[in-house]
């Protein structure tokens, strides 16, 4: 007990010094946390996306980019819906799904959503994740499985059998909608529930199972009702393609370009690539940082020792005077180490998560949630690089000569 009050008492002292290193050692933990949590759940999207969207290509306005796609800000930049037809009578090999969508961000209870119009037979072939108990929404796409045109390349007598004992949602009503897993939530919806957009009232056909993708906060009525709804006329903001991967390497996005050189083709791998891209740049961020708190953290904390020992000769001389040994001499000091390292460690975890969590929607379009195996990182990280700096200094005061110290004046 008694060297927990030296070590309480020893923190007591110089307070404006160990603040400064408090803060140095928790604004890079926060960082840190902060950045690795936001880059985790980048990636678990990203791989959600690849396994539940089902389009490998997608075509959107020119001036749009793949983060307007996602979050649906396209400021007006549309592509003509008779793109589809362009498409789908240009006979170009490989393309096995349309699905057109309007999308546009709308406020419902001080919250953002996105409305999506969408064609139902054309969206649930592409969407593998959107499957209900009771219900088949798609069937499993692949090359040549069905073409735009509705025709099948090859036969599956088990996959027909199970689907004709399922209803199949091929439709929707003039005001009825999907409504995503978290807007349902959000908006206390359910099956059945009748709710408002732009004054006009709308049915809940079906509440989506969670996915993890934006489609979660999203909500689907029918594309020509959304179209109507804001007078947009025969416009969209994107087609999803689910294109046969082998005529994608031969050619389908030039032919799809030349068709259509007022518009952008996008395939999922170049999505993918870019949203890699974007968390192994993040990655390198938080090496940074890491690098930025070991050098001006540790600097700190070191000045901070250093400083306490010069201050405290003679304290430390008389308790190695009157029998206190040199490995005691350093457990006080590593204990402050630990103590501010702990502390340093949790607060910035604390506050890096919240971080992640309010930059997540606005950085990378994902919700973000804590990440508690990140505690333990933080503590080792904090704890280490404290008693790394305190080290030295340490090493001076346990080396310290009691006659030499009592002597000064």
């Amino acid at each position: 007990m008694r060297k927990l009050d030296i070590i309480l008492k020893e923190l007591s002292e110089r307070k404006s010094q160990l603040v400064t290193s408090f803060i140095a050692i928790t604004l890079g933990i926060t960082v840190i946390v902060g950045i690795k949590t936001v880059t985790f759940y980048s990636e678990k999207a990203v791989s959600s996306e690849l396994d539940n969207l089902g389009a490998n290509v997608l075509v959107l306005p020119k001036s749009a980019t793949v983060s307007d796609y996602y979050s649906a800000d396209f400021s007006n930049a549309e592509i003509p819906e008779a793109y589809v037809d362009t498409i789908t009578a240009s006979g170009l090999q490989g393309v096995d799904n349309l699905s057109p969508k309007l999308s546009i961000p709308v406020t419902m209870n001080n919250r953002k959503f996105i409305l999506t119009g969408i064609l139902p037979k054309n969206e649930f072939k592409s969407k593998p994740a959107w499957q209900i108990s009771g219900d088949i929404f798609s069937r499993p796409m692949g090359c040549g499985a069905v073409n735009v045109r509705g025709v099948k390349a090859g036969d599956d007598s088990s996959l027909d059998k199970a689907a004709v004992r399922k209803e199949v949602i091929s439709d929707l009503g003039v005001h009825e909608t999907l409504v995503g897993f978290d807007a349902a939530r959000l908006l206390s919806l359910k099956q059945g529930s009748a709710f408002d957009i732009k004054g006009t009232t709308f049915t809940v056909r079906r509440v989506l199972p969670q996915t993890g993708t934006v489609d979660d906060a999203r909500i689907f009525a029918h594309l020509h009702t959304v179209q109507e709804l804001y007078g947009k006329g025969s416009v969209l903001s994107a087609i999803e393609v689910v294109g046969c991967c082998k005529e994608i390497s031969k050619g389908l996005i030039t032919g799809l370009n030349n068709l259509m050189p007022d518009a952008r083709v996008v395939t999922i791998s170049q999505i993918t690539s870019t949203q890699q891209r974007t968390n192994a740049l993040m990655s390198q961020f938080s090496l940074i940082f890491l690098v930025i708190i070991v050098l001006v953290g540790a600097v700190s904390i070191a000045n901070y020792m250093f400083a306490n020992v010069q201050e405290r000769r003679k304290e430390i001389g008389t308790f190695i005077a009157i029998g206190m040994s040199p490995r005691q001499v350093l457990s006080i000091f590593y204990g402050k180490a630990v103590i501010l390292g702990i502390v340093g460690g949790v607060v910035g975890y604390g506050l890096g998560t919240v971080l992640a969590i309010w930059l997540g929607p606005h950085l990378a379009h994902i919700p973000v949630l804590p990440m508690p195996a990140l505690l333990g990182w933080a503590l080792i990280i904090s704890v280490a690089i404290t008693i790394l700096a305190t080290a030295i200094p340490a090493k001076n005061a346990a080396g310290l000569d009691p006659a030499t110290t009592l002597m000064e004046g």
